[in-house]
């Protein structure tokens, strides 16, 4: 069996089995605790707080736990290992993602000691909390999370990642779509990049391989176009969400922005959670104010702490990178102050600025209204006034709607 299968195996293998109960028989016992030892990429992995995140997934999100365990679940004549498939890898840091076979969950692993022991040890309590009572968050929805157990040569030797975390996957239904014959779906990970990256911005990139600079936060050079309430929507959530990381000193997360053709989306079932803006939330698909595509955002990677030794070294060789060279890039989107880079993420730009565009499409299904059923129209025209009219452009309204139906 390779790596990237015995890991699969062994992440599907706690969620699905949980903590493995002790051997009856001695011998059972001696050869479970040699596997366990001498495992190289399998590593015995534990849910933590599976109590915890159980009641969140399913009194907040209403995932039950039979639909959960439901995507890492074989069917019979399936393995464990055939549950997830390996996605790559996404970044710097080193992380692996799997995918669930039906693509609602991915599988994160988290390799560095700073980052996993931040959002056990700091943030999980707060996000728990947060989550909770905040269902429209941009916050990417974490439904588990798995740590290393018992000692192990993979873990000595770092062969096998020591903790993972299972995310929601906003990019769900995008297989299905492509598999339908529509088109494929645009997406990027999108951080401020004025600050300074070395492997960007040293000697003008060119000690940097291309394939590392590929790595780098992605530039979206086009706008979202939303009504004035979607805009204001979104960027209230952004505004909330990040306050809360500042608030624990995370830094360098990112925007997963997620755009597609209207034809390629399928609207979601509404779920019995209480929320009634469960299908406009950005996590499903907010539809733009010109009817032409359909967005998803989340935010994620907020486990780079300040005030972990890691970072606290890393801020303190940068400055002193700058003070030597007299360097005048500045910080790192690492190395920067938690309120300095949730200032910059919050006026990234990326809202369109003229909100009359958005509403095009209304204004040409006004047309086909008034070519239909003129003489109608004009009757019910006569109710409406201007201001009526002008709400009709700049807010989210219709004075169209109490109109009898058209034949």
């Amino acid at each position: 069996m390779g790596r990237q299968e015995a890991v699969a195996r062994s992440i599907a293998k706690a969620i699905v089995f949980g903590v493995e109960r002790t051997a009856k028989s001695p011998i059972s016992f001696v050869l479970n605790l040699f596997s366990r030892i001498f495992a190289l990429y399998g590593v015995a992995l534990n849910r933590t707080r599976p109590a915890d995140f159980a009641k969140l997934r399913g009194e907040k999100w209403g995932i039950s736990d039979e639909e959960y365990l439901k995507s890492f679940k074989p069917e019979k004549g399936k393995k464990l290992d055939d549950m997830l498939s390996p996605v790559g890898d996404m970044g710097l840091s080193g992380s692996t993602f799997y995918a669930t076979a039906d693509q609602k969950f991915l599988v994160k692993s988290v390799p560095r000691h700073s980052e996993h022991t931040f959002f056990r040890n700091d943030l999980f309590v707060p996000y728990l909390d947060y989550m909770s009572s905040h269902p429209s968050s941009l916050l990417v929805r974490i439904c588990d999370s798995l740590v290393a157990d018992g000692a192990s040569l993979g873990r000595l030797f770092q062969l096998a990642p020591p903790h993972h975390i299972v995310m929601e996957n906003i990019m769900h239904g995008r297989e299905e779509a492509k598999s339908a014959g529509k088109p494929d779906w645009e997406h990027w990970d999108l951080k401020p990049t004025s600050y300074f990256y070395p492997e960007r911005d040293i000697a003008d990139g060119r000690l940097a391989s291309e394939a590392t600079k590929s790595q780098l936060a992605d530039e979206f050079d086009d706008k979202i176009v939303l009504s004035k309430k979607q805009a204001n929507n979104f960027l209230k959530a952004l505004e909330i969400d990040t306050k809360l990381l500042a608030e624990h000193n995370a830094v360098d997360y990112s925007l997963f922005l997620v755009r597609m053709k209207m034809e390629s989306w399928e609207p979601p079932q509404m779920v019995a959670t209480g929320d009634p803006t469960t299908s406009q939330l950005w996590r499903t698909g907010v539809p733009s104010s010109d009817g032409e595509h359909v967005y998803r955002g989340a935010i994620l990677d907020f486990f780079w702490a300040k005030h972990k030794a890691k970072p606290m070294a890393m801020t303190m060789l940068v400055r002193l990178w700058n003070k030597v060279t007299s360097n005048k890039h500045g910080h790192m989107s690492i190395t920067t102050s938690p309120d300095e880079y949730r200032s910059r993420t919050v006026d990234v730009g990326l809202v369109g600025g003229d909100i009359t565009e958005g509403y095009a499409h209304k204004l040409r299904k006004l047309a086909k209204i008034v070519s239909r059923a003129p003489s109608k129209l004009a009757h019910g025209m006569e109710t409406i006034s201007n201001q009526q009219l002008n709400s009709f452009v700049m807010a989210d309204t219709d004075p169209l709607r109490n109109l009898p139906v058209l034949s």
